[in-house]
């Protein structure tokens, strides 16, 4: 099998079979990686959703909000992982250290802020959302705990967008394994009360904190905190090729900021657009009651695990056409650009499937309540026909982020969400309640990706991007 730096230096054009072998070595660590991502999810929700529908829902009040800052941050990661991509890709190595350096003081600056900003608005949160007033203390204290670990989900977004960009997946993989194993333990220490349990017929004492909803927060943060010196110790380590050290001098450069100001602030901007009518969503939807609002929250955790691959390889997608784009090689950024869609829209193709056939026991994980479970399951099998389509946006979106090309996205994002699912849900929901509400998400998700599948075609994407080679930093 040729390396995918092997064909930059060729400067001839790859097989097919080439083409995917490449897609697939950077992408099968990277959607392990967001499936590890999203069995944190599934842990946090089976473990707080076994002490009722009320911790599940004062959880899912504000699970669109977390989302909305966890984009933000990933956003501006985007925007410094990207220059390093083209930067590698035209053999610029100084180049590309300086960008992590500066990436690294600006997440420092960046995390602590987003961190104040949601630690401030985490006591009137589940009050403007419409949450009832049984769980508003704890949504309240969940969301507080959590921006306070924004400082290191920043520095875990920041370092594994950097090595993935760098054509390293399999790191990033390893340490949200690592994540994982410790956000599980953490959160069977703090979630429950101190008892007795029987393990082979012996009666064996089980220490816990009892802190309840609270306590899922505090097991993820304490495990965000641990990883993301983990992933510090990688980029101060000798043998990494884009080594930083602390007696360096980080500082900010004209060049480097604006480009990551450019690819960022679009995609900030869809993300937000999205989070917005996400979050309008979670108002109507808390108009239903708790019941909905809980079953909603375990559906869209169900889904995750349907969509996560398909963001494994839009990450692929990014290193490769940032690269081939550094490397002045248009005609394999296009190459990889179309293979890697195809790709994502298969593989999730095959997850919708499972999806729409396992949907009851999917939520039942996460849920002894018998409604919720067959309210979630029921609107779950709605949204696996969206699934191919989704992909094509989700993979699509990465290519044209690794050409520096985010605006379009932003206004594809906003005009779909806003546009399309907001207008049929507020149509249906009165009639549909819940089900009317992800009919909308199906029937946007769908007509987006059809969108996003005729943008990649017509090649635009390649002349509206920004490319940061040859800047000096």
């Amino acid at each position: 099998m040729v390396s995918f730096s092997a064909l930059l230096q060729e400067g001839r054009a790859p097989t097919r079979r080439e083409e995917i072998s490449a897609v697939l070595a950077l992408s099968w660590p990277a959607i392990v990686q967001q499936l590890m991502l999203t069995l944190v999810q599934y842990i946090d929700t089976a473990m707080v959703g076994s002490l009722g529908p009320n911790a599940t829902a004062s959880v899912g009040v504000v699970s669109s909000s977390v989302w909305l800052f966890n984009g933000l941050l990933g956003a501006a990661a985007t925007g410094f992982a990207v220059q390093v991509a083209q930067h590698i890709g035209a053999r610029e190595t100084e180049s590309a250290r300086s960008v992590v350096r500066e990436s690294m003081l600006f997440s420092l600056l960046f995390g602590v802020f987003m961190g104040s900003a949601a630690a401030a608005l985490s006591f009137s949160l589940p009050g403007l959302l419409g949450a009832e007033e049984a769980i508003r203390p704890d949504a309240s204290a969940y969301f507080l705990i959590v921006g306070c670990s924004m400082p290191f989900l920043m520095a875990i977004n920041l370092m594994s967008s950097l090595l993935r960009c760098m054509g390293d997946t399999r790191t990033p993989m390893l340490f949200n394994i690592t994540l994982n194993i410790l956000n599980t333990i953490f959160n069977f220490l703090l979630i429950y009360e101190p008892r007795e349990a029987s393990v082979f017929g012996l009666r064996v004492f089980l220490p816990g904190a009892g802190l309840g909803v609270p306590g899922a927060a505090l097991g993820s943060a304490l495990a965000s905190l641990l990883v993301a010196l983990l992933f510090l110790r990688r980029f101060l380590s000798r043998d990494f090729p884009l080594r930083i050290s602390l007696r360096d001098r980080f500082r900010f450069t004209r060049d480097c900021l604006s480009a990551m100001i450019r690819i960022a602030i679009p995609q900030a901007m869809a993300h937000t657009a999205s989070c917005g009518a996400q979050i309008a969503v979670t108002v109507i939807v808390a108009g239903l009651g708790t019941q909905a609002v809980a079953a909603n929250s375990l559906a869209v955790t169900a889904e995750a695990l349907c969509y996560q691959p398909g963001y494994g390889v839009s990450t692929a997608a990014t290193t490769l056409v940032g690269q081939s784009i550094g490397a002045g090689r248009r005609d394999l950024a296009v190459r990889f650009a179309r293979v890697s869609t195809l790709l994502g829209m298969a593989i999730m193709t095959g997850t919708g499937l499972l999806m729409f056939l396992f949907a009851e026991p999917l939520i039942g994980m996460f849920t002894p309540d018998a409604d919720v479970m067959r309210l979630g399951a029921s609107v779950l099998r709605i949204e696996a026909f969206a699934e191919p389509l989704f992909a094509a946006s989700i993979v699509a979106s990465g290519a044209f982020s690794g050409a520096g090309d985010t605006k379009w996205s932003f206004a594809a994002n906003l005009l779909s969400m806003w546009g399309i699912r907001l207008p049929i849900a507020l149509l249906l929901i009165g009639s549909l309640g819940l089900t009317g509400m992800w009919i909308a998400m199906a029937c946007e998700l769908s007509i987006k990706g059809l969108v996003f599948l005729w943008r990649l075609r017509s090649k635009k994407w390649l002349d509206s991007g920004t490319v940061v080679t040859g800047s000096s930093t």
